[in-house]
C-alpha cells in the first residue's frame, strides 16, 4: 500500500461529511451563525450589539450593521496594538496584508486561531480531500508538495504577532508533519525578495520528487519558468515526472491556462481552483468537469448576499443583504462575510454567480468595483486617479480620458499594464509620464508595489497616446455616446482595450 493510499484513509470520513452540502445548506450556515453570535457575545462588538439577546439570523441582521473596512479600522488597529475581547475572542496575534481600500495603501485582516484553524486550514484540507476523492489513483503523497507563500513581519513589535501575506502566516504556523511533505524550506519560503527567492525555491525543488504544486498562479509561473531556465529543460514533467495536480487560486486562471499546458503537457496534470482570501477560504472546484466552485458552508464563516441589479427609486444600489437560502442562479450577488476572525457583516468586494443551489456552487464574477487583478495587483479606479493626478501635476499634462488593461504573460513570463490615455494637453515627454504614474501607483497600493518588484512579475506600464476624440467615436459606435454612460476605466479584460487600440490606428 503506497503512503498516498494510507493517508488517504484519514480524509475519508470528511469526503462523507461533505455530502451535508448538498442538500442541509440552509441548516449548516445557520449553525454556523449561532456559533458566531454565541462565542463573540462577550466581545466588545459583541456587547454593543447584544448578541447576547440575539435569537438568529432576524435578530442579528436588526442588530448588527454592513460594515466595509473603513468602520472596523479603528477596533482592528486597536487589537493590533494588544487589545484582546474586541471583534473576537481573545488576543489575535496574526493579521493578514492585503490590497489597501481607496483611503489606505494596505489594509489588515485579523486571522484569530479558530480562524486559521477552522476555515484556511480546513480549506486546504478540503481542498486535498476533494481531490483525493476524485482521483482514487493519485500519488501526491508518494511525494512532495512544492507551496508558494509570501512573507511577514513583526506586528507594531509586539510579542509573537505578526502581519504579512496570508500564506506566509500559513506556513509559519503550519503543522510539522506538513513539512516533511512539502518544499521548500521554511526559512527560504518566508524571504522576503521574491527574486532571491524563486532562484532559491527553484534550486530547492528540481531535484525532489514533487506530485503536487499550490499557488497563484503568476507566482507560480514566475518560479517554474526560473526552474525551466536553471535545468535547460522544457516541460515540467522533464523535471518532476510524478507532478499531478497543481491547486490554485487567487487571481483568474484563464489567461495562464494555456501557458501551462505549454509547459506541462502530461496528460496526468489536473488543475484544482480554490477561492481563498485574507479574509478566508470560500470555495473549491469540486467537479473537475465544472469551472464552478463548491461554497463551503460548515467552516467559521456566515454568508449574506446584496443582489447587484437591485436599485431604489433613485437608482442607487440598495444595501440590503439576503442569506445564502434566499439566492437564486444566475443573478449576480456581492458577497458579505462575518467570520470568527472577528469580521462582521464585511463586504469583502467581490461578486459572484450561483450556478446551483443544491449545493450551492458559483464562479467569481468580478468585484464590486471596476479594476485590475490579472496578477494580485489589485489596482482599482481610485488609485488609477490619484496616480494619474500625480503624473499630471509634475509634468503639466491633462488627462481627458483613459482606460486600462493587463497583457498577460508571454512565454517568457513578462506581463505588464497598458494604459491608453487621451490627453487634453499632453505631456512634453510621455516616458516621464509613464514612470511617474507608474511610481505613485506603486507609493499607494502594496499589492501592486510588490508585483512590480525588480520587474520580476510586473514590467513598467506602457501608455499608447489616443488621437483625438477617440473614447467619444468608441461611445458612440457602441451606442453609448452620452447620458450617463461611462468609459471603464479597468478592465481585467483586454475586449474593450483591443477595440480602442483597433480604432486608434484607423
Amino acid at each position: 500500500m503506497s503512503l498516498t493510499q494510507i493517508i488517504g484513509k484519514v480524509f475519508v470520513p470528511r469526503q462523507r461529511a461533505l455530502e451535508k452540502h448538498q442538500n442541509e445548506g440552509e441548516q449548516l450556515q445557520r449553525e454556523v451563525l449561532n456559533h458566531l453570535i454565541q462565542t463573540a457575545s462577550d466581545t466588545e462588538y459583541g456587547r454593543h450589539h447584544a448578541f447576547a439577546a440575539m435569537h438568529g439570523y432576524d435578530d442579528f441582521i436588526k442588530q448588527v450593521p454592513v460594515n466595509t473596512y473603513e468602520e472596523l479600522k479603528k477596533d482592528i488597529d486597536r487589537m493590533r496594538h494588544g487589545e484582546t475581547d474586541i471583534l473576537w475572542p481573545g488576543r489575535v496575534k496574526w493579521y493578514a496584508k492585503s490590497s489597501g481600500t481607496t483611503n489606505d495603501k494596505s489594509k489588515f485582516i485579523p486571522v484569530s486561531p479558530e480562524g486559521l484553524q477552522k476555515i484556511h486550514y480546513a480549506g486546504g484540507r478540503d481542498s486535498v480531500a476533494i481531490y483525493l476523492r476524485n482521483n482514487p489513483k493519485s500519488a501526491m503523497f508518494d511525494g512532495k508538495g512544492l507551496i508558494l507563500g509570501g512573507s511577514h513581519a513583526p506586528n507594531y513589535n509586539l510579542p509573537d504577532s505578526l502581519v504579512g501575506d496570508l500564506s506566509a502566516i500559513l506556513i509559519e504556523n503550519i503543522n510539522p508533519l506538513v513539512n516533511l511533505v512539502r518544499v521548500p524550506k521554511k526559512q527560504t519560503a518566508l524571504i522576503s525578495d521574491f527574486e532571491i527567492k524563486r532562484e532559491r525555491i527553484a534550486r530547492e525543488a528540481m531535484n525532489k520528487n514533487v506530485t503536487n504544486i499550490s499557488g497563484v498562479p503568476s507566482w507560480m509561473l514566475s518560479v517554474l519558468t526560473c526552474m525551466m531556465e536553471i535545468t535547460g529543460k522544457t516541460h515540467l514533467e522533464e523535471v518532476w515526472p510524478n507532478i499531478e495536480i497543481f491547486f490554485h487560486g487567487g487571481v483568474a486562471f484563464t489567461p495562464y491556462r494555456e501557458q501551462y499546458k505549454r509547459l506541462i503537457t502530461s496528460p496526468n496534470m489536473h488543475y484544482m481552483e480554490t477561492y481563498n482570501a485574507s479574509e478566508g477560504f470560500f470555495g473549491i472546484q469540486d467537479d473537475p468537469m465544472d469551472k464552478a466552485m463548491l461554497l463551503m458552508l460548515d467552516y467559521g464563516v456566515f454568508y449574506e448576499f446584496i443582489p447587484m441589479d437591485s436599485r431604489k427609486e433613485n437608482g442607487e444600489t440598495r444595501n440590503e443583504p439576503i442569506p445564502l437560502w434566499a439566492v437564486e442562479k444566475g443573478k449576480n450577488y456581492a458577497m458579505v462575510i462575518s467570520t470568527s476572525c472577528g469580521l462582521w457583516r464585511y463586504e469583502i468586494g467581490d461578486t459572484i454567480q450561483f450556478t446551483s443551489t443544491n449545493p450551492y456552487k458559483f464562479i467569481i464574477s468580478g468585484r464590486t468595483k471596476h479594476f485590475i487583478n490579472a496578477f494580485g495587483e489589485e489596482l482599482i479606479v481610485d488609485n488609477a486617479e490619484q496616480g494619474l493626478a500625480y503624473a499630471c501635476q509634475q509634468t503639466g499634462a491633462e488627462v481627458l480620458e483613459y482606460t486600462a488593461a493587463p497583457v498577460f504573460m508571454d512565454e517568457n513570463a513578462k506581463c505588464r499594464h497598458q494604459w491608453l490615455i487621451e490627453f487634453s494637453k499632453r505631456p512634453e515627454d510621455l516616458q516621464q509620464f509613464a514612470s511617474l504614474l507608474d511610481k505613485r501607483l506603486q507609493e499607494i497600493n502594496s499589492d501592486y508595489e510588490a508585483k512590480r518588484y525588480k520587474n520580476i512579475t510586473l514590467q513598467p506600464l506602457e501608455i499608447i497616446e489616443a488621437r483625438p476624440n477617440l473614447f467619444n467615436d468608441w461611445m458612440k459606435l457602441r451606442g453609448k455616446l452620452g447620458g450617463q454612460n461611462k468609459v471603464p476605466r479597468l478592465s481585467n479584460s483586454r475586449e474593450h482595450i483591443e477595440q480602442l487600440i483597433n480604432l486608434n490606428k484607423k
